[in-house]
């Protein structure tokens, strides 16, 4: 990340199937959370991680996706959760199995609010990712604890209750501190308040980054189809024919061409646009096969963030042809270098 200058990690640590994190206000979160005793990740390891990236310098921000694609925390609190692993028609519940998310009418946040405490301290850096994706609203209407609620407060809905989850943990997060970070999805869906407090993960379409702008958001852009890099390769889903949900496969030209500004013409909604990032979903990546998924298509997404689409010496839109023919001689020049190494070993690692 540091050589091709990606200052930020979006660390998206824990999801529906596991929770690694170690927890020293809910320590059963990882001992039924975790797969095994020994895929966990403990305190110490996480800071260590954190002062490796600040020497670098890399921002970790952690990304505790809540309430939606929290199963893993029925392992050890059933009593919170809604519409745990709905078989066999999962997909009416969630993006994928096994379903299930926070019950959100459950003292209005209490386990959030523990979560955001702890790992805001945990995790130094100012943004706290609360996630917010994958919310499906049917989940919540078959809970009896959630009907019967609804029923007992006049002027309360599914929605309203939604609204103010968001608002509660999004004030959780400022109280301690943090700056909140959430997905598009969840922000522009449910009327959040408090815009200009928050950052908007837009995801959704290429026209994401200016929905969000115009709603008064700050925006990250991060179109799946232009920086999910782990789409095309086949779907391990059952209900996708083979096919990935965000294929095909993104090479490093459809990458490199995208501008979230193009369609924005006033410039206080263009200053809205923070920046972008490129994800990686593990589903289909691990420690073989991560460094090929991401280079060398990350290493196009940061060239054209921190230089901008235009070329200053014509003014008109970066060639896709230059830029390649530039990498062309730049693996040459590398290949020079790798064999020169590889004759003199006490040069070899000075690449």
């Amino acid at each position: 990340m540091s050589y091709n200058n990606l200052n930020v990690l979006h660390w998206h640590i824990v999801d529906a199937f596991s929770w690694p994190v170690e927890s020293k206000v809910h320590p059963e979160l990882t001992e039924k959370g975790a797969y095994t005793t020994d895929m966990l990740y403990p305190y110490e390891e996480i800071k260590k991680i954190i002062n490796y990236a600040k020497s670098r310098p890399i921002r970790v921000m952690p990304e505790f996706n809540m309430p939606g694609n929290t199963f893993i925390v029925s392992d050890a609190h059933p009593e919170i959760m809604s519409c745990l692993n709905k078989q066999p028609n999962w997909d009416k519940f969630g993006p994928e199995p096994p379903s299930g998310q926070l019950n959100i009418a459950d003292l209005r946040g209490s386990f959030a609010f523990d979560v955001i405490t702890e790992y805001s301290r945990l995790f130094v850096d100012l943004g706290f990712h609360m996630g917010g994706g994958s919310l499906n609203l049917e989940w919540w209407k078959e809970d009896p604890v959630i009907e019967l609620y609804v029923c007992d407060h006049p002027g309360e809905s599914i929605e309203s209750l939604v609204k103010g989850w968001f608002n509660q943990t999004v004030g959780k997060i400022q109280e301690m501190g943090k700056v909140p970070f959430a997905r598009e999805d969840s922000m522009l869906n449910f009327g959040y308040e408090t815009k200009n407090t928050t950052i908007v993960e837009a995801w959704v379409s290429e026209d994401s980054v200016g929905k969000v702008v115009d709603k008064g958001y700050r925006a990250i852009a991060t179109s799946w189809n232009r920086h999910y890099l782990d789409c095309g390769h086949g779907s391990w889903l059952s209900n996708f024919e083979g096919s990935s949900w965000c294929g095909p496969y993104k090479g490093w030209q459809k990458i490199y061409s995208y501008n979230p500004r193009a369609k924005i013409t006033d410039p206080a909604k263009q200053k809205l646009v923070l920046g972008g990032e490129v994800a990686l979903w593990s589903a289909q990546s691990d420690e073989t096969t991560v460094d090929r998924n991401l280079y060398p298509r990350a290493a196009a997404f940061s060239e054209i963030m921190w230089t901008g689409s235009i070329d200053p010496n014509t003014n008109s839109t970066k060639d896709i042809g230059k830029v390649a023919r530039r990498l062309t001689t730049t693996d040459s020049a590398c290949k020079c270098i790798i064999q020169f190494n590889f004759g003199n070993r006490n040069h070899a690692f000075r690449v």
